[in-house]
């Protein structure tokens, strides 16, 4: 994702940036609501994450003519204000989802994620298909070339995550973080699990699918995307 970061607040904004850079996303910060009026306007964003206490311009203001330019990139709005007023008065702006500081690094993420899907039209998206491997959320059955796969419960999240991101690397921070979250398990669970998951999607089929990226991550790509 491409972020914009508009927060006065310099230590928080970079927080997010460096969360946001670790899990494989770009963000561009604005530290008042004019700069981050003229970013949001002239440049390409997937999301805005928006204070509300902005100087300058106030966050209500900002989103307020982005609405009113037709600019319509999903807005998150920050405040550390939490009466129901603001929040109500921020959605009716046109803002798509509200936090209340102190903010959760990996929900604001999740919420991001959340907000572009809706955007891009994918929240109704059941089906993940890579050649002719296929999982099914709405089911949470798993097929390739028509043949059912019974996975774990953590070994199903893993192969979403990775059909999701499909055919870009996922690093192994974040795949760790996804599945485990803040408190990863000391020894090298991920490698068990994507051994487990090669043996099952791979290795009784021609293909492989499931690839490692050595010093990075794993991708889940057929060979023509490999390739591309």
């Amino acid at each position: 994702m491409q972020v914009l970061i508009v927060e006065d607040n310099r230590d928080l904004a970079a927080n997010i940036v460096d969360y946001l850079d670790a899990r494989g996303h770009v963000a561009d910060t604005a530290g008042d609501g004019v700069t981050g009026l003229h970013l949001a306007v002239t440049q390409d964003f997937d999301a805005i994450v928006l204070d509300l206490g902005l100087p300058g311009l106030d966050g209500s203001e900002v989103c307020r003519r982005l609405r009113d330019a037709g600019i319509a990139t999903p807005v998150i709005m920050l405040t550390a204000r939490g009466e129901i007023e603001d929040r109500i008065g921020g959605l009716e702006l046109g803002a798509d989802d509200y936090l209340v500081k102190p903010v959760s690094l990996r929900e604001l993420e999740a919420r991001l994620r959340a907000q572009v899907r809706r955007a891009q039209g994918g929240l109704e998206q059941t089906r993940l298909q890579v050649a002719d491997l296929i999982l099914d959320e709405r089911t949470r059955s798993v097929t390739r070339a028509g043949q059912p796969i019974q996975l774990a419960r953590l070994d199903y999240q893993l192969l979403r995550l990775l059909l999701r991101e499909s055919p870009a690397v996922v690093s192994r921070t974040r795949l760790e973080t996804e599945i485990w979250g803040d408190t990863p398990p000391e020894t090298d669970s991920l490698r068990s699990h994507i051994h487990r998951l090669r043996r099952v999607l791979d290795r009784p089929f021609k293909q492989p699918l499931l690839h490692t990226v050595h010093g990075v991550g794993y991708r889940l790509a057929a060979l023509d995307e490999l390739s591309e």
